[in-house]
């Protein structure tokens, strides 16, 4: 079941850059903590953190883009070690350091989030510092607090060391020449290919970039291209004569909630649901993990494929040697930035859906994930009880807004959901 909290209509769609970085600066981007000191291990301080990294990473460095999924997948996966070697409730990722019995893990992973953060983010730390001094606050001075401290920033020291040399900003291009069903530079900014090493960089879980690589995209003169062809064509057109009200808000829904709703869906489950420290730290290491590695699978199939876009195929469907396909030249599809600069097959925002939805069922069972998930730009609050429900808006969605066939959009959900079964097939056990 699905519904709107108040709803209410978006305007400026043209302007969604702008709209994103509102949007998370009001759902995600709530300001330094002001929590009060408790007796108890308070998990607030793992959710703060979630937001200042959403700040630092989308605001202050402008990464509001695929590649703010990597980093977020580093800085949880840290987190939870810091957290997990203090509790002792699952295992720890990839490292065997435990910590002293007496810390507190509200410093660790306080001073866990803050060194990663600072060590591949120096700009924003003025930020991070306020943030790492609100969270000491909330914890009684004294030994507790201080080896906290150190073995959170062992734990941000190893995270680091396991990320050096792993392939990020590798010197790669997509030099495949323009042809029928090959992705090249789409209108109107015609801009090359966003970060092709993304799909080279060393997983976080995976066994390497390629374990989840699907096979090939449809054939151009297949059945299965002509329908996609023709249903993207129709429902993604800009000025499409049969696409929903429904559909356009389900659409619009989908251009913002990926980087910083689903960051705060998250947030406001561990609230509601009142996870302990453990708990929530596991969550979120599980959850932004597996979008990490989701999203490493979803750009090395679009590197490897280099599949054209609908409004490529639209625009040029007289040489695809499909009679059932018929040319527009002049198509528009109904997104209002434009296509995104990188190659269709497959889907990046649902393959991180898939590892979100894929990780929460895991973790809550039975299909159930509970969330939560705001968008500004379609002005609506939804609620997903189930990952179904989630997984198929967002295929709905990218063919709707005209820059996926729903084949892409299929496939991605489905790697997405087995990544995050894969991962918490082999970590985040219960340390026995």
């Amino acid at each position: 079941m699905i519904r709107n909290i108040n709803a209410r209509r978006a305007s400026g769609r043209g302007l969604l850059g702008s709209i994103l970085v509102a949007a998370l600066i009001a759902t995600s981007l709530s300001g330094v903590s002001s929590a009060a000191p408790s007796q108890d291990v308070d998990p607030q301080v793992i959710r703060d953190w979630n937001a200042t990294m959403v700040a630092t990473v989308v605001v202050d460095a402008g990464k509001a883009n695929a590649e703010a999924f990597m980093w977020f997948g580093f800085v949880q996966a840290a987190v939870y070690n810091a957290v997990e070697g203090i509790t002792e409730n699952y295992e720890l990722y990839r490292w065997d350091k435990e910590g002293p019995e007496d810390a507190s893990p509200e410093a660790a992973a306080a001073a866990a989030a803050h060194d990663v953060l600072l060590e591949y983010f120096p700009g924003s730390k003025a930020r991070l510092d306020a943030q790492l001094t609100a969270s000491l606050a909330g914890v009684a001075d004294g030994s507790a607090e201080q080896q906290g401290v150190a073995y959170g920033e062992a734990a941000a020291a190893r995270l680091i060391q396991l990320r050096e040399n792993d392939g990020r900003n590798a010197p790669i291009t997509f030099d495949k020449e323009p042809a029928k069903g090959v992705w090249r530079p789409t209108p109107e900014a015609r801009l090359p290919f966003f970060d092709p090493w993304l799909g080279q960089v060393e997983p976080l879980m995976m066994t390497s970039a390629t374990q989840f690589r699907p096979g090939p995209p449809p054939a151009l003169t297949s059945a299965r291209y002509t329908a996609d062809f023709n249903e993207v064509k129709e429902l993604g057109a800009k000025d499409s004569a049969t696409r929903t009200a429904e559909q356009t808000e389900t659409a619009l829904f989908t251009t913002d909630v990926a980087i910083g709703g689903y960051q705060a869906a998250l947030r406001d489950l561990t609230a509601r649901h009142a996870m302990d420290i453990s708990d929530t730290a596991r969550l979120f290491a599980a959850v932004d993990m597996s979008i990490t590695d989701a999203i490493i699978a979803v750009w090395d199939s679009k590197y490897y494929f280099g599949y054209w876009r609908p409004i490529t195929a639209i625009r040029y469907a007289g040489g695809d040697g499909n009679r059932q396909t018929v040319r527009d030249p002049a198509w528009e599809p109904f997104v209002p930035t434009g296509t995104p600069p990188y190659p269709e097959y497959v889907s990046g925002f649902n393959g991180v859906t898939g590892a979100f939805t894929g990780s929460l069922s895991e973790i809550l069972g039975d299909d159930e994930i509970d969330v939560y998930i705001t968008s500004a730009t379609a002005g609506v609050t939804r609620h997903y009880e189930t990952a179904a429900a989630l997984n198929q808006d967002g295929i709905d969605g990218r063919v709707c807004l005209g820059i996926h066939f729903r084949t892409a959009d299929k496939v991605a959900i489905r790697i997405g959901t087995q990544i995050a079964d894969w991962g918490l097939d082999h970590y985040f056990e219960p340390d026995d």
